[in-house]
């Protein structure tokens, strides 16, 4: 029998957004008889680490951020001579990449990107943009999630780094069960939208957005599941809007698909986005969706499908009109089947993400 090859893959913490269920699928997905499986969680250790395999190792190096996580992360490496990192957002990507001479000689690199670059820019975005050009070419492959996003990255790093694209996992088969479970009420609507609560995620239009609609739909509740900086913005915002007694704030889940069954309406209200997995996941539900065009690679997927009001701008008003059209149109419980989204199925997606690992450890990667 072949010996396994050695996988590491790295994120901050398992409690965000897409960037963290995307590894967090990779790690329960790819083969535990091919590789030796390992996860490395920057920051800390998680209650969402509790529902990983038992034959996926973990380690929790404990730092406070990822800046500092230099000296233990390459003693972790050092140590477990992984034959392939994969590291899964933009900021962790650019430590990696530094640090890469540093690792042993066989440890091949690949680094997802998980936004467009002015989204993963917004701080000092000149010494962003040259951390990319720098330090991506070090990378075995870049992996992009739209043609777009590759367009982005190559129009900025140019030809010195390998991309591909590669679909998200998605778990269909779990999110469909759970949004087949019988509605908890028929009254609302029940508007859901998932994300981190940051001003690129556009949740302040969307609570303009909701204020607006509520006069036309008195028994409408919002429900926002994500955690963030902003939260006390937001909440600060209801208030003032006078709509606090029918938004709800519930923090991070584990599991947001338990939410899609009661959900009549998903939004997706972002300014700036890669490919969000919480649209995916609501696709996979066969909920009704209304979104803003906040990257060329979302648009380019969802333009004129079946059940989805995509608004022809990112603004308030925008926003305003799409969700008013959806509703005009549904009736809660209503679902489609958006068939474009079984690319994204967890074995399809998984077996091109371990091509692309066996070739890079072979070599046929470069």
């Amino acid at each position: 029998m072949a010996q396994r090859l050695t996988l590491l893959l790295l994120i901050p913490h398992l409690e965000g957004g897409g960037a963290e269920r995307v590894i967090s699928l990779l790690a329960r997905g790819l083969s535990p008889s091919k590789y030796e499986l390992h996860l490395g969680l920057i920051t800390r250790q998680n209650s969402a680490s509790e529902s990983l395999p038992r034959y996926l190792t973990v380690h929790a190096l404990g730092v406070s951020h990822v800046r500092t996580a230099a000296i233990p992360l390459v003693r972790l490496i050092r140590n477990l001579k992984p034959d392939l990192i994969l590291s899964g957002i933009a900021h962790l990507n650019f430590l990696v990449s530094l640090l890469r001479p540093l690792f042993p000689r066989k440890t091949r690199v690949l680094v997802r990107q998980n936004g467009s670059v002015s989204a993963t820019s917004k701080y000092l975005p000149a010494f962003n943009r040259a951390l990319y050009k720098l330090l991506y070419p070090r990378a075995d492959a870049v992996i992009c999630q739209t043609p777009a996003m590759k367009s982005e990255l190559a129009s900025l790093i140019g030809d010195r780094a390998n991309f591909c694209i590669l679909p998200n996992p998605l778990d269909i088969a779990t999110i469909r069960s759970a949004a087949q479970v019988r509605p908890k009420s028929t009254s609302g609507p029940h508007v859901l939208s998932i994300g981190r609560l940051s001003h690129e995620k556009g949740l302040d239009l969307l609570l303009d957005a909701f204020a607006t609609l509520l006069p036309t739909y008195p028994n409408a509740h919002l429900t926002i599941l994500g955690v963030g900086a902003e939260a006390s913005n937001l909440q600060n915002q209801c208030r003032a809007l006078k709509i606090k007694d029918s938004v709800r704030f519930v923090g991070y889940v584990t599991h947001p698909e338990q939410w899609f069954a009661d959900a009549t309406l998903f939004v997706l209200p972002s300014r700036q986005e890669g490919l969000p997995n919480a649209l995916l996941e609501a696709a996979a539900a066969g909920l009704p969706i209304v979104a803003l065009p906040s990257s060329e690679g979302l648009v380019a997927l969802i333009r004129d499908q079946l059940g989805i009001w995509l608004a022809d701008e990112i603004s308030t008003a925008a926003l305003v009109g799409s969700m008013q059209s959806a509703l005009q149109s549904i009736q809660h419980g209503d679902r489609f089947k958006h068939v474009w989204i079984n690319e994204f199925a967890m074995d399809r997606a998984i077996l091109r993400y371990e091509s692309l690992i066996d070739a890079t450890i072979s070599g046929k990667q470069r």
